[in-house]
């Protein structure tokens, strides 16, 4: 739904963004700012930054940054309509009507009468399974090792001998038929009408990222089949998009995510500690799924089962991850089958020793991949190697070939040189046929070579970037306009709004001038402009670029020398463009004389 900008301010304004932050993040104050541990990565040395006059928040080691509903959205992980009503809530603001026409507010209606009967069939389970027809359930799960408080810390609960207890349960409640077919938790027969679709069965709660039940999965007791059965896809339920568990280890904030197989891995990792420990919904990993995660961590450890079918899993679900961004490993289990058998035979300290150990997903794929070869016979192993160069020269960077090369030397006990050079063939074939790397994208020949006349290794045409310089010094000048308004006047007599990169730069310093053309500046409103996370992160870190430990004179002067880069990059951009007027040439001479007097501006501190 969309707010007007007043009522999206009103909520800002009435949420101080350090009583906020601090009921999630531990701070102490450094001078003006408050520092703390980074909620949104792991490290050992606070650079989490919270300003109190800015009203916004900002990580020098991960970036992450924004205002107090930018802050909201990232670690609750919701939307910004979610997270501004959680503000208001909090503030008690009252938010205006939903205006939706009658189709979107049925369907908001029906979403959240399923939610709503997920619940109570969750209440149902779970009261069960603690009643004496639930004693062969409780009975396995106690067989698992799991205690009382893990039970009941995921909701677990227990689907009755009978086909219908839970639909009388429910009809019992009010709810209709048709409410309940779209639940999921029902199936039709026509001959015995309506019958839940769970029954003899342990069940598992699956919860959205909100702990909001979604859907159910639920373990036959006995020899029965299919041995796991999930809730079908509903109007809430997507399992191509949810991951179990994820509502726990989102908190966790550990520096990486364990992705496993099943419900009860899940589980008995949570209880040892491990609560940083997700699964997927009876369905293997999806690009949907690496998204997801790559919103939590950057690294993601695969502890699927010792098997061939666990490692099939594990080869399908690397390519997804990188393609979202994430370093993978994989974890080796063996001898063990998975992660519950492995902990209960060893501890948490082993297990913990082999995540430590976990393969990088390079080196596992080719492990994989080596099986392939006749590593006796020189043909083949050769043939092997060039699948590796091919890999290798998929890598976007040169340091990361080089490193991989070298890497691939020592623990094959190849030439060095000569993988080199089977790398620069893969990377030519790139060139001329046009196709790039695995990674995409062209290429531009280096005039470097090596003593035997090859060329080294190819420079990719996005690697020639342009100096970031005058981005750096446009984004602490804006910086010091947030810290020290007074200097407005002076700055822009020689800065003006489009003297700022076009696109989101410009765009950030005319709402900043805007504001201080009518008053003491308010950062955290300008960042409420933009929607999209990414760019309130972009949006933080304009305001967030100064040169530390800076006074005095010594400030004054880095003020005038910024200003004079900003000036002069633009001035050689529009010179570059050429066709100038003379109206133009004449200004491009003016502000060239007015530099020249830069030194002596009285900077207002």
């Amino acid at each position: 739904m969309y707010y007007p900008d007043e009522v999206i301010e009103e909520v800002r304004s009435r949420n101080d963004i350090v009583d906020v932050v601090s009921a999630y993040v531990k701070l102490k104050r450094s001078g003006g700012n408050l520092f703390g541990l980074c909620p949104f990565h792991s490290e050992k040395s606070p650079s989490f930054s919270v300003s109190p006059s800015k009203q916004i928040y900002y990580c020098f080691g991960c970036g992450a940054g924004g205002n107090v509903i930018s802050f909201i959205m990232q670690y609750e992980n919701c939307s910004f309509q979610e997270a501004l009503k959680t503000l208001a809530d909090r503030a008690g603001v009252a938010l205006p009507e939903q205006e939706t026409d009658q189709a979107a507010r049925q369907e908001q209606s029906l979403r959240s009468r399923i939610l709503e009967v997920n619940k109570m069939a969750a209440a149902f389970y779970y009261y069960q399974l603690r009643s004496k027809a639930g004693a062969q359930g409780l009975e396995y799960l106690k067989g698992r090792a799991l205690s009382d408080e893990t039970i009941h810390g995921f909701g677990l609960g227990y689907a009755g001998k009978y086909s219908d207890q839970l639909y009388q349960y429910l009809r019992g409640k009010g709810v209709d038929d048709q409410l309940l077919r779209e639940s999921g938790l029902m199936v039709f027969d026509e001959r015995r009408g309506m019958l839940d679709k769970f029954w003899n069965r342990v069940m598992f709660p699956i919860m959205d990222v909100n702990s909001r039940v979604i859907g159910f999965g639920g373990r036959v007791m006995g020899d029965g089949k299919p041995k796991y059965l999930n809730s079908p896809e509903t109007r809430v339920f997507d399992k191509s998009r949810n991951l179990y568990g994820l509502n726990f280890a989102r908190r966790s904030r550990a520096r990486v995510m364990i992705v496993c197989e099943g419900y009860m891995d899940v589980i008995s990792m949570h209880q040892a500690g491990f609560i940083n420990s997700v699964a997927s919904l009876g369905t293997a990993l999806t690009s949907q799924h690496a998204s997801l995660l790559k919103r939590y961590t950057d690294e993601v450890v695969l502890s699927y089962d010792s098997d061939g079918a666990g490692i099939r899993a594990a080869l399908r679900a690397i390519p997804l991850l990188k393609e979202a961004g994430l370093r993978a490993k994989v974890l080796n289990l063996s001898p063990w089958k998975d992660p519950d058998e492995f902990i209960k035979a060893n501890g948490n300290e082993a297990f913990q020793e082999r995540i430590d150990a976990a393969e990088g997903s390079f080196f596992f794929e080719l492990r994989m991949a080596q099986s392939r070869y006749n590593m006796a016979d020189p043909e083949s192993k050769t043939a092997f190697f060039r699948e590796i160069a091919g890999r290798i020269a998929g890598f976007e960077q040169e340091v990361e070939r080089e490193n991989y090369i070298e890497a691939v030397a020592q623990q094959y006990h190849v030439s060095f040189d000569g993988l080199r050079r089977m790398v620069g063939t893969e990377l030519m074939k790139g060139i001329y046929t046009g196709q790039g790397n695995a990674a995409g994208g062209g290429y531009a020949l280096s005039d470097r070579s090596d003593e035997d006349g090859y060329v080294s290794t190819p420079v990719r045409k996005k690697d020639l970037t342009a100096d970031e310089g005058p981005r750096r010094s446009q984004s602490m000048l804006l910086t010091w306009l947030t810290e020290y308004p007074q200097i407005f006047p002076v700055v822009k007599e020689y800065v003006a709004v489009q003297d700022y990169s076009e696109g989101f730069c410009r765009e950030a310093a005319a709402l900043l001038y805007d504001q201080l053309e009518q008053g003491p500046p308010v950062p955290a409103r300008i960042i409420s402009h933009f929607t999209d996370p990414e760019d309130q992160k972009k949006a933080a870190a304009l305001f967030n670029t100064s040169e530390p430990g800076l006074g005095g004179e010594e400030l004054k002067k880095a003020i005038r020398e910024t200003i004079r880069k900003v000036t002069a990059a633009r001035q050689k951009e529009t010179g570059l463009e050429g066709g100038m007027d003379m109206a133009a040439l004449k200004q491009m001479i003016d502000r060239k004389k007015k530099l020249e007097n830069l030194g002596k501006l009285e900077i207002p501190l």
